[in-house]
């Protein structure tokens, strides 16, 4: 019955001894997460909220890539909404049909436009506090893993586009 407490007074004094080695400084921990993509330039972000609530919103911006190499954006993930997915539009029989798209690649100098009536993310089952007037955080995640966040502003169902 004695071991388990003597082994605990074993590893609590192994802490303290190494604490008392230390100089004090602490070493930064880094995640490898990057910052952004080197290259990928995100402008003109913003969130439409749809004019029916419990609906999808849409994000849009414009995006240029001027990195090395050629670069693919997989997946998007949108603050505040349960999921969310690039779509495009596109004619079929004569009529627009919208639906997921298959991942965007880039080349180096090369630039696309997410906006109605083409290529878009859709954001599900939003949270109430994504409002008008506010803002929330789109991820992009890159065939690689990697990742680039930017803030788009919210805006009404009604606001220019």
């Amino acid at each position: 019955m004695m071991k388990p407490v003597y082994a605990a007074l074993l590893l609590a004094g192994t802490g303290l001894a190494l604490a008392a080695c230390s100089d004090g400084a602490e070493t930064p921990v880094e995640d490898g997460a990057p910052e952004g993509i080197a290259g990928l330039e995100i402008t003109n972000g913003r969130m439409m909220l749809p004019p029916v609530a419990g609906n999808p919103a849409a994000v849009y911006f414009d995006i240029a890539y001027d990195g090395e190499g050629e670069t693919t954006i997989a997946s998007a993930d949108v603050a505040g909404a349960d999921r969310a997915e690039l779509h495009d539009m596109s004619g079929s029989a004569g009529a627009m049909v919208m639906g997921e798209m298959a991942p965007l690649a880039l080349q180096p100098g090369e630039s696309a436009s997410f906006e109605p009536g083409g290529k878009h993310v859709m954001a599900f089952d939003l949270t109430p506090e994504l409002t008008a007037g506010g803002s929330t955080e789109v991820t992009l995640t890159l065939a690689s893993g990697d990742k680039h966040s930017f803030e788009v502003e919210i805006q009404s169902a009604g606001d220019a586009r």
